[in-house]
């Protein structure tokens, strides 16, 4: 299913759904990004998705993370919340999400690069690239602050 992200776009349509996702800055020993190129919206992106019911916030997002990308992770702490509610999600099935996003920040476990239904390219990327690839303002944001150990969560 196709997706469409509007951010600040007065022309967006109005948001008729939210579900909790989750998201993860997953850092490796040399201080890289584990980041997918989405199959749904063509756009680079951390790993994560929908919490399930009877998971934990960090359980869905350890198992989002394997499912995407193949890789195991411990999650660390929590980057933030991310509810903008100018940042919508249009599906192809007429569902219109208003973005809510817990970001944790992660470590690598074990596990092997893979890509899923849902990442066409899965790869570790140095902070340093990130911003020559196409990747939405609301999950560089996520990155930015996941890149900055030590600070407080945080919240819109």
């Amino acid at each position: 299913m196709g997706r469409t992200d509007y951010l600040n776009d007065p022309t967006a349509p109005s948001a008729n759904s939210i579900k909790v996702a989750v998201s993860a800055v997953v850092l490796d020993a040399r201080g890289r990004i584990l980041m997918i190129h989405r199959t749904d919206n063509n756009l680079y992106s951390i790993p994560g998705g929908g919490l399930e019911a009877g998971e934990t916030v960090t359980g869905a997002v350890v198992r989002e993370v394997k499912e995407e990308t193949g890789i195991d992770i411990r999650v660390t702490t929590l980057v933030g919340i991310f509810s903008n509610p100018d940042h919508v999600i249009a599906y192809d099935d007429g569902e219109v999400r208003q973005e809510f996003s817990i970001c944790f920040r992660a470590e690598p476990i074990g596990g092997e690069l893979r890509t899923s239904s849902e990442s066409k390219r899965v790869e570790w990327v140095e902070p340093d690239a990130v911003p020559a690839l196409d990747v939405h303002p609301s999950i560089q944001l996520r990155i930015e602050r996941g890149l900055e150990p030590g600070t407080d969560p945080y919240f819109t």
